[in-house]
């Protein structure tokens, strides 16, 4: 593909690490999840179910964007809410963003069958309303999901990609 990195994005819950990560092996290149690059004041506010603000977010936009810089072919699970967050991800690189669009009572369930994991199912309302829908103006590849298999949606985003971006 002619791009350097490819973000695939929603909120908590949604499906990005394991979409992100099926999709990099699928196209032999390497995973990332953003979530790596959050300082740990932003992993203590989110474990406290207070939400990260456009400050906060800042600083791990600019950092996830100056890895895709050094290291090209990259998938990164990257919440990427705004559209000002997804400007600053994509300033100075070659990409395209794969947008997870997931139903609440979905994004419910998988949120409460989550172990282990920093962000709270409370903090779900929060990112919904955050969540600036991609338009067609962004060149984003948007995907509904419901119940697909993984396999079935990393074929979905691949088959659209490649109608999108060269091979």
């Amino acid at each position: 593909m002619n791009i350097d990195a490819i973000f695939v994005m929603g909120v908590s819950g949604c499906g990005k690490t394991t979409a992100g990560s099926q999709l990099a092996d699928r196209l032999g290149w390497r995973y990332k999840d953003a979530d790596d690059f959050h300082s740990e004041a932003n992993i203590a506010k989110m474990s406290a179910a207070i939400p990260l603000n456009d400050e906060d977010r800042r600083p791990w936009l600019l950092a996830i964007n100056d890895y895709c810089k050094s290291h090209p072919k990259t998938v990164l699970g990257c919440s990427a809410l705004k559209k000002q967050y997804r400007d600053i991800l994509r300033n100075g690189i070659r990409c395209k963003f794969v947008f997870l669009d997931v139903s609440r009572k979905e994004l419910e369930r998988r949120l409460m069958e989550r172990k282990n994991h920093y962000m709270p199912v409370s903090l779900l309302d929060s990112q919904l309303a955050t969540l600036e829908r991609p338009d067609k103006g962004e060149n984003v590849v948007a995907v509904h999901i419901e119940d697909e298999v993984p396999g079935d949606l990393i074929e979905i985003i691949v088959n659209q990609l490649n109608k999108e971006t060269s091979v």
